[in-house]
């Protein structure tokens, strides 16, 4: 029998699951110097978009739920100079992906409603609006990436 704890987590889960294959199709369209290309000057490129979404998982629900210990360098997810390759940053998602649904697993019916506080993490008061902020926010890039992938190969609709 479901309760509200399980539903909840099974949505979220599902939730990151779905962006994170998502994400691993549409970088499919990209070439390894698409995947870094910034097609426009104040914009980011999807390599490091991914960084990003990476980073945030990391730090709000790996180092701050998770106990896991990670240190962000939120800066150099959006100026890594030194590309790592397309498959390795996308391993490095899916390693966040899969650590944060451990975390959604492991989440208690009380656990949901703990207090929560980081920096950044403004309009998150517990573990609930924190989940729901990290996964709105990856949902948030995907659309930026989708978008990139349309600046950089010129398939537009």
């Amino acid at each position: 029998m479901h309760n509200l704890s399980t539903t909840v987590g099974d949505g979220f889960a599902q939730w990151f699951k779905h962006l994170g294959a998502s994400t691993h199709a549409i970088a499919g369209a990209l070439s390894e110097e698409q995947f870094w290309t910034k097609p426009f000057s104040h914009g980011n490129s999807f390599g490091h978009l991914a960084l990003h979404i990476t980073g945030n998982l990391n730090y709000y629900i790996g180092a701050q739920m998770a106990m896991t210990g990670y240190v962000r360098d939120r800066p150099r997810e959006f100026a890594e100079a030194d590309h790592p390759p397309r498959d390795e940053v996308l391993r490095r998602l899916d390693e966040a992906v899969d650590m944060v649904i451990s975390t959604i697993r492991a989440q208690t019916e009380n656990d949901w409603s703990k207090e929560y506080s980081a920096t950044g993490a403004e309009g998150a008061v517990n573990r609930f609006g924190m989940f729901l902020k990290c996964v709105m926010h990856f949902d948030h890039h995907v659309g930026q990436m989708i978008y990139l992938v349309r600046e950089v190969t010129g398939a537009h609709e």
